[in-house]
């Protein structure tokens, strides 16, 4: 088959992103298929093009991720020209030329459902979830809403964050809260604010970023997560950060974290999480994979946070040791999500 990985784009999560990419890359020619990877933001600026993507050897930078976000202003003074577009030259014409599109990308323009449309449009089949679904599970707060009367799902209030209104929201929310953007991915912009200090911090980052905000309860817990595949959840794994939380760096830097999977949980526990994270991705009509996240209580219950649609396939990542714990290889996953998402765009899904 041939399969062209699209990866990096214009995301904070671009490094991740090329990880994950080159790593399923890899994974599909040692099974056989002819694969090549792409970056959505540069396209064929600097690649090889034709056939030779195809034979290009996968750069080894790609397979390492920095402790920092990238700086998004110097990835686009690399590209040439001045296009305002975030598809880079002939990226749409060499996803025609691909019997599937394997979407690594994450973050803006990956997760939120227009890559999706666009390849709807031009009639290229991708993996993953539809547009529609990677829109609404990409804003935090419209996915709380629509699922909040199905599972537990933290208190929370949406503002839009800008410098005129820090010092009113600072004195009126009572921490400990958690602070996050309403569309982002990795962790990136994530605060645990237990302080009205800390609180200011997490509010003028976060109005740098967007403003668009997430103003959660804080519920204290063991953060386990679910990754569904088609219609089974997969066994649950468990975060244990060595300092912090499970932010940007813990996630990306082996070592980071400890992580247990299956989590050492009751089978009631387990039970419940595959049915809250099956329960999130019908409700928000999710389809192939996806990767829920939760907070549990000591007294066993689930609180759900948030729902990946590409969720990382980098060494690190969850959902392949989520599959491994099921008995599925890496490469294996990678063929079974490309199946399973060419079933569902004939489905319409």
């Amino acid at each position: 088959m041939k399969i062209l990985v699209l990866a990096g784009g214009l995301s904070p999560e671009r490094n991740v992103s090329l990880s994950s990419g080159a790593l399923v890359c890899q994974a599909l020619r040692d099974r056989g298929h002819q694969a090549a990877l792409m970056d959505m933001f540069f396209g064929l600026d600097g690649a090889a093009s034709g056939e030779n993507l195809y034979a290009a050897p996968i750069p080894d930078s790609f397979k390492r991720i920095s402790r920092q976000a990238p700086d998004l202003e110097e990835v686009r003074s690399r590209r040439a020209g001045d296009s305002g577009s975030f598809l880079g030259d002939g990226v749409l014409e060499t996803c025609r030329r691909a019997d599937v599109v394997f979407l690594a990308l994450h973050g803006a323009c990956g997760e939120d459902g227009r890559i999706q449309a666009a390849l709807d449009l031009a009639g290229v089949p991708y993996t993953g979830s539809g547009y529609l679904g990677s829109a609404i599970a990409m804003d935090k707060d419209l996915t709380k809403r629509l699922v909040a009367g199905k599972v537990k799902t933290p208190q929370w209030e949406t503002v839009t964050v800008t410098e005129e209104n820090i010092e009113e929201l600072t004195a009126r929310i009572k921490p400990p809260v958690v602070v996050k953007p309403i569309a982002s991915g990795s962790s990136i912009g994530v605060h645990i604010a237990k302080r009205k200090d800390t609180l200011r911090q997490a509010l003028e980052e976060i109005a740098n970023l967007g403003g668009r905000t997430i103003i959660e309860e804080y519920i204290k817990g063991r953060e386990i997560q679910v990754a569904v595949l088609g219609d089974q959840a997969l066994p649950s794994i468990e975060i244990i950060p060595k300092e912090g939380f499970y932010n940007y760096a813990n996630k990306y830097q082996p070592g980071a974290s400890h992580e247990v999977c299956p989590a050492h949980i009751s089978a009631a526990w387990e039970k419940a999480l595959g049915a809250a994270a099956l329960t999130v991705f019908q409700t928000i009509g999710l389809s192939v994979y996806a990767r829920a996240d939760f907070i549990v209580t000591p007294e066993g219950t689930p609180y759900f946070l948030e729902i990946n649609t590409l969720p990382g396939m980098t060494p690190t990542s969850l959902v392949p040791q989520e599959a491994a714990a099921a008995g599925i290889s890496y490469a294996s996953l990678c063929e079974t999500i490309i199946q399973k998402s060419l079933e569902a765009r004939k489905e319409g899904l």
